[in-house]
């Protein structure tokens, strides 16, 4: 099996739940791990698949508490680095049909310092991209492109999610845009929520906007539709698959969830690329990896939420 490497922010959500959506009402506040890529490295581990995470969190009593968590669902740790600026945290409003709102105190995950050690270990693995600080600027964001480049030199798979923050990017938009156009244009596999493909491709109808990001270089796009399914695209062939039917609580690492289930089958593969040009496997993946995804909304947080293999197994 493939190890995985998961790049970006590790941070703590200070979750308000079912005080509705609106931040600057909500009273009381529930202490949960976070950070997109952390999520997909705890989902592939979870799942039983191996993966290391790389990122920074602050020497402080939240880093060790988030470090511990990764530790408890079998994430290695080993490139994970202590920094004295204070771990990030993100404040997160849940209402009752589990939609949410974002205020992020950004700290220790734009400290992490390039290793030049890791380069030879990418080869023949695979590397998850998870944007949502990483393009900010910073120490993290020079480490996160030589990360890239080094895969590209390594024969690695190479799986980009831009996990848009519109909180973070305000009326930068345009910047975000621009900096996640190389990792499209070079990515193996895309994962999009619908709001990021057409944000990016600048298309509103889905497959236009899927048409636009294969013109970039994407070979395989997934676009998460939440209840409706996935939307997976290659340049010979596109379909809808649906998801299984639940009642979300929180919506909070369900496309984490997806993506790692995904990327956790694909490490199965002798070489993961092959993947790119069979359509039925991809088909079979993403179905199962939509149960991930749906089971996760089902729960409170969304590191504490994500499926075991016997959980999906027992799901019809």
């Amino acid at each position: 099996m493939k190890q995985v490497y998961c790049i970006g922010e590790l941070l703590i959500d200070f979750v308000a739940e079912k005080q509705g959506s609106d931040l600057s009402k909500a009273i009381v506040f529930t202490k949960k791990p976070g950070g997109a890529p952390a999520n997909v490295a705890c989902a592939i581990a979870k799942l039983g698949g191996n993966s290391k995470f790389i990122g920074c969190v602050g020497n402080d009593p939240f880093g060790a508490f988030l470090l511990n968590v990764l530790q408890e669902n079998n994430v290695d740790i080993s490139l994970t680095q202590r920094s004295k600026t204070f771990t990030t945290l993100a404040f997160v409003s849940l209402a009752d049909d589990g939609e949410r709102d974002f205020v992020f105190s950004r700290g220790a995950d734009k400290k992490l310092m390039y290793d030049s050690d890791v380069k030879k270990a990418f080869k023949g693995n695979i590397l998850h991209l998870g944007a949502a600080t990483a393009l900010l600027g910073g120490d993290l964001e020079k480490a996160y492109g030589r990360y890239f480049f080094d895969a590209l030199t390594q024969n690695v798979f190479i799986s980009f999610d831009p996990n848009f923050r519109s909180d973070l990017w305000k009326d930068e938009k345009d910047v975000f845009i621009k900096k996640c156009m190389p990792f499209i244009e070079k990515a193996d596999l895309c994962k999009f929520s619908l709001e990021e493909a057409q944000l990016l491709s600048g298309e509103k109808d889905t497959i236009n906007a899927c048409n636009v990001l294969h013109e970039i270089g994407a070979k395989i796009i997934t676009i998460t539709l939440g209840g409706e399914g996935t939307l997976l695209s290659t340049t010979e062939y596109k379909e809808t698959i649906p998801s299984i039917k639940v009642t979300p609580v929180d919506t909070t690492g369900a496309g984490d969830a997806f993506i790692g289930c995904l990327l956790q089958q694909i490490a199965t593969l002798n070489d993961p690329h092959e993947i790119i040009s069979n359509s039925s496997s991809l088909l079979k993946m993403i179905k199962k990896a939509n149960k991930a995804g749906a089971m996760t909304t089902t729960g409170y947080g969304a590191i504490p939420s994500l499926p075991t293999q016997e959980q999906l197994l027992a799901i019809e």
